[in-house]
């Protein structure tokens, strides 16, 4: 098909505004999936996804579309909405000339779709601005028609208003993308530049890339050559996606489409990397920079935080690491290396893009490999300068050195962006100031919403700060974060302690003024978790041998005076003493089993 006759778009939207709706209405109306196989949320492939509602991997779907009598190639790419795969968007976004912006009419613009909005005006995409949800009793049309009239600068009317959920108006917005979205303007005559947008494993055909082709035409069975990784492959098929794999015989500068390389590491494909050909005439890997110039953006995603993973049986090690290989093999972000713990045994650090990331591995991990797991407390990496002058980068607080040989401790910080109803400011700025938050600024949406700008140390935010964010404004706030540089802290390791015995799974990196709030919470939240034994159990905070908190568990007591009947108190004292001794050998010799409940519980503030 021509150029001219190719659209390719994408959907950018918060969590829960439509998108998948948007994009199952889409297939229908052209056609492309029968009847027969439609079901919601069609693009959404993982259980995790069809039942929290959200798109975790992007997917693309080829589409024919009959306007005015010519037919029209539109290749949409589903992105996903969460602030933990931004890259991912990103690189959607340069892969497309067009972004519908879908909005939830009952919620307006939301956070990451704005942080999302901004990324398509940086590319230049042609912005399609669409109200989503016309149907539901509380939409707030004209409201939302007003911000986004305000926020990129086009008439209320000229926003188009649907409802995916019944397809009410759903033509429209094909006929807009057919009209508004510009052709691609790749040159078929210069060498080949694909830009690879998500990558899978497939175990006949190894790492599968889908791409889109920016320039140049590739065939089945040519050599190709990625120019981030330095790697090469050859190609085994090629195809395009509807959403089912179709082969062709070749993809040309416009195309968007699939590319089996038989290679088999994720991390030699990596998304944001350029393809090109591999010629004969390149005399070694350095040559290919004299004809093909890599396309802009890429760059390796580094994680943001770190988790140790154990099984809870020592003889299911092997298991989890089988697991994660496989885990690892469609999702590249995730990194993972082997560490030991003489309280947990043998598990491996972990690397996420961000706590949704934590959770979704973590739950696949249970649900797909049946692996009973205890995940230790989320961190970030910080950076620790020697009094030698060496800096050394951590990823947990057992790898932290002896404080008397530390000089400085360096932790991520990050910019914040809190969108929320202008009646919640109050609450959720002593939010952000309970969160050693810097406020920088704020700025009026529309009437009645705001935006709250900050800069926040990173591990601050990841655990529960987006759940006490919901909570305070009833569901009304939403936020989106994106990293800045490190920076120097008052930071002391603080290790808590049950039964005498450090427990490495709740250790953690504290700022030195919240130390004592923070022991306070956690051995009084222990205190409630951990099941009563038959002897009483310490549980402690200490920093550098220092105890901050402090609370005990007290025993269970066995009546040992209930079979005696009348006689001499002296009987009486004689067993309670022999309890006594018992129980203090109990003590000596007793191991507290901390159930997995119970550190997951820890994890929560």
């Amino acid at each position: 098909m021509s150029q001219q006759n190719i659209r390719n778009f994408c959907i950018i939207a918060h969590i829960d505004h439509g998108k998948s709706t948007l994009a199952d209405r889409f297939l229908e109306i052209t056609n492309t999936v029968a009847d027969r196989n439609m079901k919601a949320q069609l693009l959404d492939q993982m259980d995790i996804e069809r039942e929290r509602g959200i798109t975790i991997k992007l997917q693309p779907a080829k589409m024919l579309y009959k306007w005015e009598g010519i037919e029209y190639t539109l290749n949409l790419i589903d992105t996903p909405g969460h602030v933990d795969f931004a890259y991912e968007v990103s690189r959607s976004l340069a892969a497309v000339e067009g972004a519908v912006l879908l909005v939830d009419a009952t919620q307006g613009i939301q956070a990451q779709t704005l942080a999302n909005l901004y990324l398509a005006m940086e590319q230049n995409l042609e912005i399609i601005p669409v109200i989503n949800k016309i149907d539901m009793p509380n939409a707030m049309i004209s409201e939302v028609s007003q911000e986004i009239s305000d926020l990129i600068g086009i008439a209320t009317e000229d926003i188009i208003k649907i409802s995916a959920k019944t397809g009410e108006n759903v033509k429209k917005v094909l006929a807009e993308i057919v009209k508004k979205v510009p052709a691609p303007q790749g040159d078929l005559n210069t060498p080949l530049r694909a830009l690879i947008f998500d990558s899978y494993f497939d175990s006949y055909k190894g790492v599968v890339a889908q791409v889109r082709i920016v320039d140049g035409k590739i065939d089945n069975g040519d050599q190709i050559y990625f120019l981030g990784t330095k790697s090469k492959s050859e190609i085994i098929e090629i195809g395009v996606i509807t959403p089912q794999l179709v082969k062709t015989e070749f993809l040309q500068a416009g195309d968007v489409g699939y590319i089996a390389t038989g290679l088999k590491e994720v991390g030699k494909c990596r998304v944001g990397d350029t393809i090109t050909k591999y010629e004969s005439s390149f005399k070694d890997e350095k040559d290919t920079d004299k004809f093909v110039k890599q396309l802009p953006g890429y760059k390796q995603v580094n994680p943001t935080v770190f988790a140790s993973i154990y099984p809870v049986e020592g003889d299911e090690y092997p298991g989890l690491r089988d697991a994660l290989e496989k885990l690892k093999l469609n999702d590249a972000s995730l990194s993972y290396e082997p560490e030991s713990s003489t309280a947990l045994g043998r598990g491996f650090m972990c690397g996420f893009l961000g706590m949704l990331h934590l959770e979704i591995i973590s739950e696949r991990l249970t649900r797909e490999y049946d692996m009973n797991l205890v995940i230790t407390t989320p961190s970030v990496s910080y950076i620790i300068k020697n009094r030698s002058g060496e800096e050394i980068t951590i990823f947990s607080p057992a790898d932290m050195p002896d404080p008397s040989l530390i000089e400085s401790i360096k932790e991520p910080w990050a910019k914040l962006e809190i969108i929320l109803p202008k009646d919640r400011i109050g609450s959720i700025m002593k939010l952000a100031e309970n969160s050693r938050a810097i406020y920088q600024s704020t700025n009026y949406l529309s009437e009645g919403r705001v935006i709250l700008n900050y800069q926040v140390p990173l591990i601050n935010i990841i655990v529960d700060f987006y759940d006490n964010l919901k909570s305070i404004s009833s569901g009304f706030a939403s936020m989106n974060y994106e990293q800045l540089e490190y920076r120097s802290g008052d930071l002391v390791k603080m290790d808590i302690l049950v039964a005498g015995e450090p427990v490495e799974a709740f250790a953690r990196i504290v700022p030195q003024r919240q130390s004592t709030e923070d022991g306070k919470r956690i051995v009084a939240k222990l205190k409630e978790s951990i099941p009563r034994q038959n002897f009483s159990i310490a549980l402690q905070a200490t920093i550098g041998g220092k105890i901050i908190a402090r609370e005990t568990i007290s025993p269970f007591r066995k009546d040992v005076t209930a079979k005696l009947y009348g006689g001499d108190v002296s009987r009486k004292r004689k067993l309670l003493e022999k309890q006594k001794k018992g129980k203090k050998k109990m003590k000596s010799f007793g191991k507290v089993d901390i159930p997995q409940e119970v550190f997951l519980s820890v994890l929560k503030k």
